[in-house]
């Protein structure tokens, strides 16, 4: 029951990392492709790079936030 339990938590943190770091990327993808002049659909890719990276970063630090947390007892 235990390991399902992590595993849940661990899935959750991937997810909420995923999503988190997903709106960020788009809003800082967004923001640099305006600044730096990217031009026409070339921007749409710009955006959806730093968008996927970013998620995977932050979906892989959180997850692993949860894996460490999940081995804790209080």
């Amino acid at each position: 029951m235990a390991r399902d339990s992590c595993l849940a938590r661990v899935t959750a943190g991937v997810a909420v990392g995923g999503a988190l770091g997903g709106a960020v990327g788009a809003v800082y993808g967004t923001y640099e492709a305006i600044r730096y002049k990217v031009p026409g659909l070339l921007k749409i890719r710009y955006i959806g790079q730093t968008t996927l990276g970013s998620a995977a970063i932050f979906g892989l630090f959180l997850g692993a936030g949860s894996l460490i947390h999940c081995g804790k007892s209080y």
